[in-house]
């Protein structure tokens, strides 16, 4: 591994540190005597702080140092950790994101103004930096004696870990003896300098417990590589001189950490290297298909074993790859703990965030493309949404305000949702805005749902007075036009006074799914199978109307009828009903024919055809034909549209180019 490649995994190791950081500080600030806590914030700044000695700026490595003295403070009991102090630290992190990631920025002022915050709330910061000198044993009575062995692997210096940063550290503790041990140190024509054969022993004579020497190895987690022995207590002399390096009969040498086995070993791989490896998988599963066709032709039986074993491998490689990508939502959802946090103190206002479903996954494109609307809806929801404290006591609520930001699967699509229970929508006023914008007509009759809709419109923001937050009305547009780029959908519900629920559908990957292949008069589609529970003959089961809906009785239970023929104007001639497992319930849509499952590539639609009802993209058969992908969601809701004028029988649906 080169200082290159060491440095770039020290920051990529950094950036899960702080997020680890800013994670348990906010949990600290509901839970401020959790132990567990506590111990994970210190251990977070100490890595921070040794890891940027070797490989970060100074300044960045000072500043963590600060950090670390600081909380140890708390660690240790002597400095209770209130929410003052918490926000100090929150600051100190973004602080340390900075001076990290621009070196070459002016950071002295900010830095000087969070030590003083520091000395302010604890009175006990340092101004600079400790030097490590020695201990004078006179100066403390309960000195002792410790023995430390350190025995790194042959392959620590290329994992990033400086033995020399560690024995400095330990004479920051005390007075410590240095013994090097260079009985395993080869010849030099057969010296790898990337291989470290050296060991030290060290006696180390501190006032410090044993939790603080540990401390020091914080980030040395392979057994065997530390042995910590307490000696006796130390005499009140003066320390011996050095000695001289020392012969050792070679060890056995601890395990390699290439051959050892972690329990869950990890390797960072780039975004692009994914995308390009699903881009090949999605060509490979296309190639399949249409060696599948082929093979189906040929009748050849030696051939179709053969395919049957590629269409296998194919699939299992296509759900590895999927699996790669498909990311926790909690990855998203942790980061607004820090935005409702910061944002309710700036506008003084008492708000909570309660998550759930963080577990559920999601495709990494999905997830990274929808940071930015989720901002901008929690945003308006503390902004506009929630009332400060006191307006909502006189409007008979808590005083605490909660936002409630939810993510579940159901079938195909990931439905999240963020709900406040603040004053709702004003609809009053969202009308005049649009009434004054020239949006919509004085005359124009809109129901609650449309006015609602109206805040997507760009340029119409309700603010009384344009501010850091909102007022611009360039906001909410941009959440739209981003869901809707994800092949997704926006719903609103708002009740005045009782608060305002949004709710986002979008699809779980924009890249493969498993399809279920059905014909639409001469045109083929395709229907998510996650999404469908069954197929019966349309001839076999009974179908009635009621309020001019029709439905079909399956086993007993009524389901709602969707005829194809009304979506996409085809004439009707459907004799199988697909059942359709949806957000609002059942759905049976009349197709044709069902030819089978299949493997989908999922294509984009051209401009022209992405504004038809129904259509989430479009794959390619293994005849090199384009087939249909259908959203199940839209078709349901379709259900209310009126028939489309009949086409003439044998009519298809629009070409896709």
């Amino acid at each position: 591994m080169s200082l290159l490649d060491a440095t770039q995994t020290f920051l990529d190791e950094a950036r899960d540190l702080l997020e680890q950081l800013e994670a348990a500080l906010l949990d600290l600030e509901a839970r401020p005597d959790d132990a567990a806590l506590i111990n994970t914030t210190f251990r977070a700044l100490h890595t921070l702080k040794g890891s940027g000695a070797m490989f970060g700026p100074a300044e960045m490595a000072a500043f963590a140092h600060h950090l670390e003295d600081t909380f140890e403070l708390v660690r240790q009991g002597r400095v209770p950790l209130g929410p003052r102090l918490v926000g100090v630290f929150l600051r100190a992190g973004d602080h340390l994101r900075r001076l990290l990631f621009t070196p070459g920025v002016e950071h002295e002022a900010e830095t000087l103004h969070l030590l003083a915050a520091l000395r302010e709330l604890t009175g006990a910061a340092p101004e600079s930096v400790p030097a490590a000198t020695p201990l004078a044993p006179e100066a403390q009575p309960d000195m002792r004696q410790v023995m430390i062995n350190l025995r790194l692997p042959p392959t620590a210096l290329a994992f990033g870990t400086n033995p020399l940063a560690l024995i400095d550290e330990l004479r920051g503790l005390g007075d410590c003896l240095v013994t090097p041990l260079t009985g395993a140190v080869p010849d030099l024509d057969r010296l790898d300098p990337a291989q470290l054969s050296m060991h030290w022993q060290m006696t180390l004579t501190t006032a410090a417990d044993r939790a603080a020497i540990e401390d020091v190895f914080i980030f040395v987690d392979e057994p065997g590589v530390v042995s910590i022995t307490e000696i006796a207590p130390a005499m009140p002399e003066a320390p011996a001189r050095p000695r001289a390096p020392v012969d050792e009969a070679p060890a056995a040498a601890p395990r390699d950490a290439a051959t050892a086995e972690p329990a869950d070993s990890q390797v960072r791989v780039s975004a692009a290297r994914l995308d390009t490896l699903l881009g090949q998988v999605g060509e490979l599963v296309i190639a399949q298909a249409r060696l599948t066709a082929l093979a189906h032709h040929r009748h050849d039986a030696a051939l179709s074993s053969i395919v049957e074993e590629v269409e296998r491998l194919s699939a299992d490689l296509r759900d590895s790859a999927m699996d790669m990508r498909m990311l926790p939502i909690d990855q998203l959802f942790s980061r607004y703990r820090r935005v409702v946090r910061d944002l309710a103190d700036s506008l003084k206002k008492d708000i909570q965030l309660v998550l759930s479903g963080e577990e559920t996954e999601l495709d990494k494109t999905v997830l990274d493309r929808l940071g930015d609307p989720l901002v901008h809806i929690i945003r308006n929801a503390i902004d506009h949404g929630i009332e400060t404290p006191e307006a909502r006591e006189a409007a008979g609520k808590p005083r605490r305000g909660t936002l409630r930001l939810c993510a579940r699967q159901s079938g195909g699509e990931m439905i999240i949702t963020i709900e406040d229970d603040g004053a709702g929508l004003d609809r009053g006023r969202i009308r005049a805005k649009a009434l004054a914008a020239g949006i919509v007509g004085p005359e124009e009759e809109l129901t609650p749902g449309q006015i609602d809709q109206l805040i997507f419109h760009p340029g119409l923001s309700t603010a009384q007075a344009v501010s850091s937050l909102s007022g611009r009305g360039v906001g909410m547009d941009v959440v739209k036009r981003t869901i809707t780029d994800l092949q997704g959908s926006i719903e609103i519900a708002s009740e005045p006074g009782r608060g305002t629920r949004i709710t986002l559908r979008l699809p779980l990957t924009l890249a493969i799914i498993e399809g279920l292949q059905v014909a639409i008069g001469a045109t083929m589609c395709i229907l998510p199978v996650a999404s469908v529970e069954e197929c019966v003959e349309l001839a076999q089961v009974e179908t009635g109307t009621s309020s001019g809906r029709n439905f079909v009785d399956i086993r007993g239970t009524m389901v709602p009828l969707l005829w194809t023929d009304r979506i996409f104007g085809t004439a009707r001639s459907g004799s199988v009903v697909a059942v359709l497992e949806t957000e609002g319930g059942k759905t049976g849509v009349v197709v044709d024919q069902v030819i089978g499952q299949h493997q989908t590539v999922i294509k984009p639609l051209s401009p022209l055809h992405r504004c038809v009802p129904g259509l989430a993209g479009a794959t390619i058969l293994g005849d090199g034909s384009v087939a249909l992908i259908l959203d199940v969601p839209a078709l349901a809701r379709c259900q209310t549209l009126p028939p489309a004028p009949a086409r003439q029988p044998g009519a298809s649906l629009p070409h896709v180019a």
